[in-house]
């Protein structure tokens, strides 16, 4: 993602056309030390969020881990950089980085989107059906290492075309391309429909169906006490990822456009403003580096609640018990009778039995005995509740003299409450 250079001039330019005054190189380098700054320590600050706490260990957020990770490094190798070699048209890190320079940034972006679209995929599946398992952890490092190899096919022609040429007063950093009046402008369109066209497409296909579910009917499979409770989490977390995605596109569509225009028309690349657009729409485009951390941070309370232990050494950040709480491994706490939970997604069995001396039961003793055992009934109820809920074994609630047992099938599930972690 160097700055442009027309193939069939660089032997020409032998002097830098684009001089720019100091003030307004240090205007620039306040904007991009910005971004730089509140990219790298920002998605540092996400990632140990997420490693240091475990019940942040969700799929959600292994994407959103992976996405910080691309960024971070996108910000710390590319975009000062870049910076520079648009700033002084000079090249001053050798060829190899030069190789790496045209390289990583389509590696980073391609892992950044496509992070962003299996989480869109991931949500579609949590809300569209409930009741298919989960990615697992050994899945979710799958779809990741696929992701990053992707990636690296994809950008890998950049970095075997990418070279260094010295002229009498500076060097130049470019990709040669064997043709390089057409294979620039075709690999760029490619690049354009693969990483910005084709992601978003599947993103807004998904989260438009995933919003028609969640803001104009009902979730399928939930439909227990607490539904308007987790239908605000998922909502919630469904605008945050929303946000993240329209922030992205936006941020990077000057730039596929900018890249567009001049290859259709080459000439604009010698207009004498060009310098200061692009440099606009690069700032932009790595300026999207550092939006999630903070979108992060205003719209979930857990990783507000990882922000502010981060920054407890500053004297007007307050970490209170509440947001303690926000990163502890799980809410549940067995009692002290039984510490079995069981997933709320399974038959009950429900059994009421009558008191015989209570109401309307049987005249004499032996009759009512009689009334009790057949008045014994059975019924089965099914909670199609997403939760874990935990319950003691052999508990009974009194009732108006009613003896109220719920007992669990002998197909359900015991386990560890530590073994869950809530989503997101």
């Amino acid at each position: 993602m160097a700055p442009p250079h027309n193939g069939s001039n660089i032997t020409a330019n032998y002097t830098n056309q684009f001089v720019q005054p100091p003030w307004r190189v240090a205007l620039w380098s306040v904007a991009y030390s910005v971004v730089l700054a509140v990219a790298v320590f920002g998605n540092l600050i996400v990632i140990w969020i997420i490693l240091a706490h475990k019940r942040m260990r969700t799929v959600t957020n292994f994407f959103l881990l992976n996405l910080a990770f691309s960024d971070a490094s996108m910000a710390a190798f590319n975009t000062l950089i870049n910076f520079i070699y648009a700033t002084h048209g000079d090249w001053y890190f050798g060829e190899a980085y030069c190789k790496f320079h045209n390289f990583f940034p389509v590696t980073s972006v391609f892992a950044s989107i496509y992070s962003m679209t299996a989480i869109a995929v991931d949500r579609y599946m949590a809300i569209i059906y409930p009741l298919k398992p989960r990615l697992s952890a050994k899945a979710t490092t799958g779809v990741i290492m696929c992701i990053w190899s992707l990636a690296v096919v994809l950008a890998f022609p950049l970095c075997y075309f990418s070279t260094i040429r010295t002229l009498p007063r500076r060097t130049l950093c470019y990709v040669a391309w064997p043709r390089m009046a057409d294979d620039s402008f075709m690999y760029h369109i490619i690049v354009t429909v693969l990483v910005y066209v084709l992601p978003l497409a599947v993103m807004g296909i998904t989260y438009t169906i995933v919003g028609m579910t969640l803001w104009g009917g009902e979730i399928p499979g939930d439909s227990s006490d607490n539904y308007h409770g987790q239908l605000r989490a998922k909502r919630k977390v469904v605008k945050m990822m929303i946000i993240v995605v329209v922030t992205f596109a936006l941020c990077w569509l000057p730039y596929h456009v900018y890249f567009i225009v001049t290859g259709l028309n080459k000439k604009l690349n010698k207009w004498k403003y060009i310098q200061q657009v692009y440099l606009s729409v690069l700032w932009l485009a790595m300026s999207s580096t550092m939006y999630n951390p903070i979108i992060y941070c205003c719209l979930n309370s857990r990783f507000r609640a990882g922000f502010k232990r981060a920054f407890r050494w500053c004297p007007f950040i307050k970490v209170s018990s509440y947001d303690e709480l926000e990163l502890r491994t799980t809410r549940m706490h067995p009692t002290r009778q039984s510490s079995m939970y069981t997933l709320s997604r399974m038959d009950t069995t429900v059994v009421v039995v009558y008191d015989p001396a209570e109401g309307g039961g049987g005249a004499g003793g032996g009759s009512g005995r009689k009334h009790s055992t057949s008045s014994r009934k059975r019924s089965y109820i099914t909670s199609r509740h997403s939760e874990i809920s935990g319950c003691n074994e052999g508990s009974t609630k009194m009732q108006n003299g009613e003896a109220l047992s719920i007992q669990t099938e002998d197909f359900s599930l015991k386990v560890n409450p530590t073994d869950f972690h809530s989503c997101m």
